[in-house]
């Protein structure tokens, strides 16, 4: 049976054609991902990452490239997340960003972490999604701007002022000692 009729079978939850598509077309994928990570285990994670999502995602493929082609797409679009996530967590252990400092400032003199946490309780969502995406998840900006449809200037202002309602609310000066 020819590729395209696999396609419409498989589209149409024909669990066997679609088991034949994606047999027929392991091998390639595997070689595509050994390629692009250069690391057999990620390579492999990778492979069986991209064949599930073709599963879930099987009544989207148009036909306007060869499955080969989508299945690399996938593949592709996969591997920068991974890229991405990856250099979001280097980025987050190597980085000690003011939230960390708050915290750890806070454990040296002996208050609770929990009263951070009750501190950003008091935040508006406003103030608070921002400050929590730059300062925990080390987001820019701009991409706050973009996650929480605000200007990039709006997003620095809300992670500004949050900051201090948060010091002040926990009774800290900038450099992380107690407000006298």
């Amino acid at each position: 049976m020819d590729e395209t009729a696999l396609i419409r079978k498989a589209q149409k939850g024909d669990q066997v054609a679609l088991a034949t598509l994606l047999h027929e077309n392991y091998l390639f994928l595997r070689r595509y991902a050994l390629k692009i990570t250069l690391k057999p285990s990620l390579a492999d994670d990778l492979t069986q990452e991209t064949m599930t999502k073709a599963i879930e995602k099987i009544h989207l493929y148009k036909g306007c490239s060869k499955f080969s082609t989508w299945l690399i797409s996938i593949a592709s679009n996969l591997y920068i997340d991974m890229c991405r996530k990856q250099n979001r967590e280097e980025l987050m252990a190597n980085t000690e960003t003011p939230l960390h400092q708050l915290k750890w400032e806070f454990a040296h003199r002996q208050l609770e972490w929990m009263d951070v946490v009750d501190g950003l309780g008091k935040l508006s969502e406003g103030y608070r999604l921002p400050l929590i995406l730059k300062h925990y998840y080390s987001y820019r900006y701009e991409e706050i701007g973009k996650m929480l449809g605000i200007p990039e200037g709006t997003a620095k202002s809300r992670v500004h002022h949050a900051l201090g309602l948060l010091r002040k609310e926990l009774n800290v000066n900038d450099e992380g000692y107690e407000a006298e």
